[in-house]
């Protein structure tokens, strides 16, 4: 592997704290947290890349970090047993500090797609290792976790870029369904198949328009984040009619070269993310179209700076360009580098050497 590679790997590594969690961002104030998501996507990446033990060591952190709030589940379950108000603040965050904490800052906290993310990533670890064992360290966050999700998967809640709370999104619906229907392998609770058939009727009903996926259920507006309906989730197949409409919609109006969020995404004014690049090329990938594939590796690969590198997004082709400083005056320049970014250029890369033979 060139050297890009063997840097994001030897990264991902040395920022992980030793406790197994990992942070967004060492350099980015506002990102150093840990979230189910990225760290999910991170610790799979160095499951592809042989580093079995620190992705282990990610799972058994997020493992701690649910138990210490069981107490906060628990209560969240009672409420909903005898048909109490329950409130966004009484569920589960996706975001905590290094430590396990919940964050104190306003944020968009309830987000249902990590969870379904951490299950996803439980499973593909152990199918990598081949250490069925492995389910026993981490028991009791996934038996939590899957209780969690069997109830509340259709509630409103965040999508993964922590906006529009009161909608629900066919992205997180689709990383519940990739988490449970992959845990169900080695955790087979029977309202797994219920529910999964459940997501498939909601996802039929109210998150497909005009022949292909919504950014939301209600918004016929257009969202890189549709991609994990096909991969890695499979929720549907790369190349099912719906699918390939969908990445149609997303080739048409959200790449630039890189790819961006979506049409009225104004963060940073909107522009090119690195991870939804590498992401893109990964559905290429397992739709048989490694060309294109490795056209979107060599646009990420350009976008790491002299050291290695890789930002969250990068200025090409806004949206918003008049929005662009005004996150800068508030955050400071984006993100880089971004674990995120690097684990998803690890992901698309190893891909494509193993379709290669």
């Amino acid at each position: 592997m060139n050297k890009l590679y063997q840097h994001s790997v030897q990264l991902l590594l040395q920022t992980q704290a030793p406790n197994g969690a990992f942070p967004a961002s060492t350099v980015f104030t506002v990102y150093r947290y840990c979230w189910l998501r990225d760290g999910t996507f991170i610790a799979h990446a160095l499951d592809k890349s042989g580093e079995h033990a620190a992705a282990g060591r990610f799972f058994q952190w997020v493992d701690m970090a649910i138990r210490k709030h069981l107490a906060k589940l628990n209560q969240l379950f009672l409420k909903h047993q005898n048909g109490e108000p329950i409130g966004k603040d009484d569920f589960l965050h996706t975001r905590f500090t290094l430590d396990g904490d919940e964050g104190t800052e306003e944020w968009g906290n309830f987000q249902l797609d990590g969870y379904g993310a951490y299950l996803w990533g439980v499973a593909e670890h152990i199918r990598l290792t081949g250490d069925d064992s492995f389910l026993m360290k981490v028991h009791r966050s996934i038996e939590e976790t899957i209780r969690y999700l069997t109830t509340f998967w259709h509630v409103p809640n965040h999508d993964c870029w922590e906006e529009f709370g009161d909608r629900v999104h066919p992205s997180t619906l689709a990383a519940v369904f990739g988490g449970l229907q992959a845990i169900y392998r080695y955790v087979p609770v029977v309202q797994i198949p219920r529910t999964l058939s459940a997501i498939r009727e909601a996802l039929q009903e109210h998150g497909v328009q005009n022949g292909r996926f919504v950014k939301s259920f209600g918004n016929p507006s257009i969202d890189a984040n549709l991609l994990w309906l096909s991969v890695p989730y499979k929720v549907v197949p790369p190349n099912g009619h719906i699918m390939v409409r969908t990445v149609e919609e997303i080739e048409h109006r959200l790449v630039t070269g890189g790819v961006h969020r979506y049409p009225e995404d104004s963060f940073y004014g909107g522009g090119a993310w690195v991870l939804l690049t590498a992401w893109l090329g990964w559905y290429y990938a397992e739709a048989g179209n490694l060309q294109r594939a490795k056209e979107l590796l060599a646009w990420v690969e350009a976008q790491a700076d002299d050291q290695g590198n890789l930002p969250e997004q990068v200025q090409e082709s806004l949206f918003f360009p008049e929005k662009y400083q005004e996150w800068v005056d508030r955050w400071g320049e984006p993100a880089k580098p971004l674990l995120w970014s690097h684990a998803m250029y690890l992901i698309l890369a190893k891909r494509l050497q193993e379709l290669a033979g």
